[in-house]
């Protein structure tokens, strides 16, 4: 039977390789707008809109009923990463609108935004897989942990069909075959 953690290990699968994928992009330095949106729209409907959401919308909270700070901790730690995952985004987009625009300097920007992105998320997944998500082992019963994989699976259905986690983990897998060869 899967746990709520395991759902959420299973996820960081993707998104560790999607992170490589990153590296590998900035690393090879692509130039390729389509990928970045690509990369973008993962992130954004995937790693953050089903991934993030189902973390903050359910682990989260549960775990502050257990007595885990949202605001001191190992989950303020995850909640102010998240935020700053969201600012490497945010500022990437503007990059990329730059670059489109026919500015040549923001690509070095697209990159250094993707890179702090990447390597964020890969300390963060590490963290969480390795310390939090084992404390909501403990602190959770076997009730809570299918409760919640229930309410995952809501938050996977209300995703953007193009972008829900079958179809963006295939559009991870692609891109992994151009760049991580």
């Amino acid at each position: 039977m899967d746990t709520a953690t395991q759902n959420l290990e299973n996820d960081h699968v993707f998104i560790i390789k999607l992170t490589d994928v990153i590296l590998a992009m900035v690393e090879k330095q692509s130039t390729d707008i389509t990928h970045f949106e690509l990369v973008v729209n993962l992130i954004r409907n995937f790693a953050d809109g089903s991934h993030h959401a189902k973390e903050e919308g359910f682990l989260f909270p549960l775990m502050g009923e257990k007595g885990f700070s949202p605001e001191f901790g190992p989950v303020a730690v995850m909640l102010r990463e998240h935020e700053e995952g969201r600012n490497y985004v945010k500022s990437t987009v503007e990059a990329i609108q730059e670059y489109k625009s026919g500015n040549e300097a923001a690509l070095q920007t697209i990159y250094e935004n993707l890179n702090g992105y990447a390597c964020l998320l890969q300390n963060h997944i590490d963290k969480e897989n390795n310390i939090l998500f084992r404390m909501a082992d403990e602190a959770f019963s076997s009730a809570e942990q299918q409760n919640m994989v229930l309410q995952f699976a809501e938050v996977e259905n209300n995703v953007d069909k193009e972008f829900n986690p079958k179809n963006s983990k295939l559009k991870i897998d692609n891109l992994a075959g151009i760049y991580l060869l």
